[in-house]
C-alpha cells in the first residue's frame, strides 16, 4: 500500500511532528510518498506485526520512527487506545481494500 502525504493546500510545507498507526489484519509493505513535508521533523510511523514502511530516497526517513506494535483488534477499540495514548486523533480512516491512500496533514 503506497501512503501519500502532503500538506494541505494553506500550508507551504508541514514542519509539524505526526504520529501515525498504520494497522491490517496481514503484514502490509507501507510504501511512503511524501511531498512537501519539512526535513529533519520527528514522524513516527507505528505498523501492526509483520509490517514495515518503505521511505522514498532521500533524508525523510533519517527523522522518521518505524515500530511495529500489536494494535487492539476492533478499530473502536484502536481508536480509543489511541486517544489514551496521544490525547487526541485528527484523523480516522478505515479501509477494506486499497492500494494508494491519500492523506493532508496540516492545521
Amino acid at each position: 500500500v503506497t501512503l501519500h502525504l502532503n500538506p494541505i493546500s494553506s500550508v507551504h510545507i508541514h514542519q509539524k511532528p505526526l504520529v501515525f498507526l498504520l494497522n491490517s489484519p496481514l503484514p502490509l509493505v507501507w510504501k511512503l510518498k511524501t511531498e512537501r513535508l519539512a526535513l529533519g521533523i520527528r514522524r513516527v510511523f507505528f505498523v501492526s506485526l509483520g509490517s514495515v514502511v518503505q521511505f522514498e530516497k532521500g533524508n525523510f526517513s533519517l527523522s522518521a520512527e518505524t515500530e511495529e506494535k500489536f494494535f487492539p483488534e476492533k478499530n473502536e477499540h484502536l481508536l480509543q487506545w489511541a486517544q489514551k495514548e496521544y490525547g487526541a486523533v485528527t484523523s480516522f480512516t478505515e479501509l477494506k481494500i486499497s492500494r494508494n491512500i491519500y492523506i493532508k496533514v496540516g492545521e
